[in-house]
């Protein structure tokens, strides 16, 4: 089996890929991907995520670890994501570094910074290697995790 992000051969086996953390094909799984999030459009929810109203910044997990539909508020100049349990948002998997990437948060703007992470960070599918500017609907890939950044 082969990736359909990076094209890196996987065993049957794996639900992710082990160079980037997307999720692979399963046999009698869907074929869904994901794609720009948008808050109440076209659904009955206009005002948050479930039920749950979104002020300022924040990232929501779409797909990863368990935590689909966790949102994460980002407060302060600077918060840290990583697999460090003393980060700010702790993304618990081998796929994600210790230190793997940082947003800043200045004059109401956010950006993302890898932080030298081994499977990379990802904005819409790209991989960034500096500083990216965030804007609503932005998809983050941080190893098998999707998120979403909500404006």
């Amino acid at each position: 089996m082969y990736c359909p992000e990076c094209g890196f051969h996987q065993s049957e086996a794996h639900n992710y890929c082990e160079r980037c953390g997307a999720l692979l094909h399963v046999e009698g799984g869907t074929a869904d991907t994901t794609g720009p999030f948008s808050i109440g459009v076209g659904d009955n929810d206009p005002g948050g995520l479930a039920g749950h109203v979104i002020e300022g910044p924040a990232l929501a997990v779409r797909v990863g670890g368990g935590l689909s539909g966790e949102v994460f508020h980002l407060t302060g100049e600077r918060v840290a994501i990583g697999r460090d349990p003393a980060s700010d948002i702790f993304l618990d998997d081998v796929t994600v570094s210790r230190n793997h990437a940082v947003i800043m948060l200045s004059e109401g703007a956010c950006s993302l910074q890898d932080l030298a992470s081994l499977n990379g960070t990802y904005v819409n599918r790209r991989r960034i290697d500096e500083p990216e500017t965030l804007t609503d609907g932005d998809e983050l890939q941080i190893g098998k995790f999707r998120l979403a950044y909500i404006a």
